[in-house]
């Protein structure tokens, strides 16, 4: 199969599932370990291309080849990503949050979705074939584009910005464009990104807590255990003597990989798990608040309609008119 550009993914691409004439887009299909994934590449300028990616799984591996002055700019739309990079550092975005890093640190990587969900725009710039040949609104300005990795990425380091107006507005339209503006359109955002990065003064950026490999994969162990059986309800204490990592770690890096506070990211799991039984089962809402880790119906049913803003009752009332409206249409 022949790629181009800088996706040439080794042993990760499954099919090519659609290539346009023109060569502008390639859309690929992309193994993962529990779910699936695609990833829309699109050609836009030399030495710069655009890629809308989704995926509904826990994770995903790629290997590519170790671009020594290409930058990778990542854009979080939905859900949450994150990689484990070269140097051992690992970086992890939210909703509306923009990285920046070398290729080179990202050869062989693990690309991880906390929340089985991510939905993210890409652009990837060849920063030696844009000098010689760069868009038309750069040739207008002062802006040297081999100032930006010495600007975000010197010794291998890495920029997460935290989600802002300037960026959604960059952003925000690129998923919903019909095809026939799609060309000018990422032409137009692309270049709007290089000079709004040109004018960012990364001194005065606040910069996000870094991660180490080892505290996220001790992290990760811990997430499991909690979601593994909901009736058990361990302490902050109780996890930092079990693995061996002190609280005030184990806190800022959970929140850190999963977005939120542990107390906060279980209530809503715990709910969230709720939801499914009462969907697709007929178990009694006091035994499916008990399979959740709740005693108190009461203190369940509170929690549930807080989340879900309805009752229990009501939630499970809903769904079953809407699965009985649809056998009835069929």
């Amino acid at each position: 199969m022949n790629t181009t550009g800088k996706f040439q993914f080794l042993n990760q691409v499954s099919k090519v599932v659609q290539q346009s004439k023109d060569g502008f887009h390639t859309l690929y299909k992309l193994d993962c370990l529990d779910g699936q994934g695609d990833m829309t590449v699109y050609q836009v300028f030399p030495g710069i291309e655009l890629f809308l990616a989704n995926f509904d799984s826990t994770s995903c591996t790629f290997q590519h080849k170790p671009y020594g002055n290409t930058m990778q700019i990542n854009y979080c739309q939905e859900g949450r990503v994150g990689w484990q990079l070269e140097s051992g550092a690992c970086m992890y975005l939210g909703e509306g949050d923009l990285s920046i890093h070398m290729m080179d640190n990202c050869v062989s990587s693990t690309m991880s979705f906390p929340v089985k969900l991510y939905r993210g725009i890409g652009v990837v710039v060849d920063l030696d074939k844009v000098a010689d040949y760069p868009p038309e609104i750069l040739c207008n300005t002062a802006i040297n584009i081999n100032e930006f990795k010495r600007k975000f990425c010197e010794d291998d380091h890495y920029l997460v910005m935290p989600a802002r107006d300037e960026i959604e507005h960059i952003f925000s339209k690129l998923y919903s464009l019909p095809n026939c503006v799609q060309r000018p359109y990422f032409k137009l955002k692309v270049q709007e990104l290089l000079l709004f990065l040109w004018m960012i003064d990364v001194n005065k950026e606040k910069q996000r807590e870094q991660y180490l490999s080892p505290q996220v994969e001790i992290i990760k162990r811990v997430h499991k255990q909690l979601i593994s059986n909901l009736r058990e309800r361990p302490t902050i204490e109780e996890l930092s003597k079990e693995y061996l990592i002190n609280t005030a770690t184990l806190k800022s890096t959970f929140k850190g990989v999963y977005g939120q506070p542990i107390a906060t990211y279980m209530k809503e799991y715990r709910i969230h798990q709720a939801a499914n039984l009462l969907r697709r089962g007929n178990d009694m809402i006091a035994d499916i608040a008990k399979q959740v880790g709740y005693e108190n119906q009461g203190k369940f049913a509170t929690a549930f309609k807080k989340i879900m803003k309805v009752s229990p009752t009501e939630y499970r009332l809903q769904h079953q008119i809407e699965s009985y409206d649809v056998i009835n249409c069929l």
